[in-house]
């Protein structure tokens, strides 16, 4: 029993309608104007040590647990079954973006037959970590930046 009636509301007239929010006195604005908004400066920590370190993270999928891994140049971490040696790092820029590159060897340890095969041998990007992806079944790495470059 649906009626074949349009009801229809009468039309306001918009220009007598007062605003419903506060009035903002003209000094306050101009006062608000005047003020310059000033970045702060990023400062950079210094380092005792002036040993290059990349900061790489990763996760393990099993566990769904990420770990941050800090290296020092020429040195070998284990992070599960993997052994990552960095090997240089540095800063990167290209036209769109700038991020940190490293050329990092990585080997599974699980297989005592496979010791002299890489997982992964070459460069990394902060920027692009799609560009050159460490495949493994169980850990993911990624390039976070470098210190002291």
């Amino acid at each position: 029993n649906a009626e074949d009636k349009i009801s229809t509301v009468p039309l306001i007239d918009v220009e007598n309608i007062k605003p419903s929010y506060e009035e903002v006195e003209k000094d306050e604005v101009l006062k608000n104007n005047n003020q310059t908004n000033f970045l702060k400066e990023k400062i950079r920590k210094e380092s005792k040590n002036k040993n290059i370190v990349v900061n790489i993270l990763g996760l393990d999928k099993i566990t769904a647990k990420t770990s941050e891994i800090n290296i020092k140049l020429g040195e070998t971490k284990k992070f599960g079954l993997l052994e990552i040696k960095a090997l240089h790092c540095g800063n990167s820029s290209s036209i769109n973006e700038t991020g940190a590159a490293a050329y990092i060897q990585v080997k599974d340890v699980s297989d005592n037959r496979n010791e002299k095969v890489f997982v992964f041998n070459g460069w990394t990007f902060s920027s692009s970590p799609s560009l050159r992806p460490i495949e493994h079944p169980v850990y993911d790495l990624w390039l976070v930046g470098c210190e002291n470059v």
